[in-house]
């Protein structure tokens, strides 16, 4: 089973990429191969900036006594009495 790339590794690569589509020196082959790969590391980077996100959203408002948490690590509201 393969490791998952983290966001630092999946912008890098990404910065990689786009240095050799940028040279001009990379086949058309090669260029449609690296455009796919981009796709693909583009997707994982929003999907962990996603992520991030909505784990500081619940973390602000657990903070402030509104969102808390599930055991599965999804939000849901607490009922403070």
């Amino acid at each position: 089973m393969e490791k998952e790339q983290t966001f630092e590794e999946a912008y890098k690569r990404l910065e990689e990429i786009l240095e050799k589509m940028n040279s001009g020196k990379a086949s058309l082959d090669a260029s449609l191969s690296l455009y796919e790969e981009a796709d693909k590391l583009i997707t994982t980077c929003q999907k962990k900036l996603t992520e991030a996100e909505k784990k500081i959203e619940v973390l602000l408002k657990n903070r402030s006594g509104e969102l808390v948490l599930s055991e599965e690590g999804s939000p849901e509201t607490a009922d403070f009495v």
